[in-house]
């Protein structure tokens, strides 16, 4: 499975995770815009925070692809780099 979005789309994630000094245990669709986060479960504030592209973030961590079919207002948690995602509503 791929994600719907071209492989240049813009998504948010970190620094941490960038540097792969942490790896990605949250994702959010949002359900305002679309956009794709890709998060290490801490704060995210201005200066931790980046945008890549998403052929970028698949290349740190290719089995987020098992994520491309997350629907927009959706996230994903796993509590470590080799669990399963488990999929929830965003709520307001």
């Amino acid at each position: 499975m791929s994600f719907l979005e071209d492989e240049n789309t813009a998504v948010i994630t970190t620094k941490t995770i960038i540097k792969r000094q942490k790896p990605i245990v949250l994702v959010f669709h949002d359900k305002d815009d679309g956009m794709w986060e890709f998060l290490d479960g801490e704060d995210v504030n201005e200066e931790n925070a980046t945008i890549v592209s998403l052929s970028e973030i698949l290349e740190i961590d290719n089995s987020l692809n098992g994520l491309a079919e997350l629907p927009i207002g959706f996230g994903a948690f796993r509590d470590g780099e080799d669990k399963d995602w488990n999929w929830f509503e965003i709520k307001d």
